[in-house]
């Protein structure tokens, strides 16, 4: 925790095969696993020592573009997850509606190379930052993404809001490194 932020260090230029973890371990691994020509990405949440829950599991199209996304019982196109927020324009806002109902978005920083997740009131709750050269005994740190749990109405650290900050952030770097 730094501060009124908590940040995890994200592993990997890959984000679909990678681990998000703090000074406290391991919080989140990305798993990607090819199969009949199909890959899947599961993300999975540590629990406890030796435990994790499957947050989701992303389906990727055979072309590698964006497919379907299973996030506990509910089966959305995962292009719902990282939506233009204005139709029709070139934005650079990306948006999802979070477990609570509420559309939430990502925007690049006009200030720095940062992404920021955005609540409806125009409030930063979370934000991916880009590192280099950043070494660590668990893989090369290519990312930072910071939580702001005071910030909003305060359920960013919740597991199902906090579940679809990583994976939207996730897509987000692939839609972006990737231009899907």
């Amino acid at each position: 925790m730094s501060g009124d932020r908590e940040i995890l260090n994200w592993t990997s230029n890959d984000p679909r095969q990678s681990l998000l973890y703090n000074a406290w371990g391991i919080l989140y691994r990305l798993s990607t696993e090819q199969s009949g020509g199909k890959h899947t990405t599961t993300i999975w949440r540590a629990i406890r020592q030796n435990r994790e829950d499957r947050v989701a599991r992303l389906e990727w199209n055979p072309n590698g573009g964006l497919g379907r996304a299973i996030l506990g019982r509910t089966i959305i196109p995962m292009a719902d997850l990282v939506r233009s927020d204005t139709p029709h324009s070139r934005s650079s806002y990306r948006a999802f509606n979070g477990p609570d109902g509420i559309p939430y978005r990502w925007r690049a920083s006009s200030t720095s190379s940062d992404l920021l997740l955005q609540d409806p009131s125009g409030s930063v709750i979370a934000l991916f930052r880009p590192v280099r050269g950043a070494r660590s005994s668990l893989g090369d740190v290519t990312g930072e993404l910071h939580i702001y749990p005071n910030s909003g109405n305060g359920t960013v650290q919740h597991p199902p809001m906090m579940d679809m900050v990583v994976t939207t952030a996730m897509l987000n770097r692939m839609v972006t490194q990737y231009a899907l």
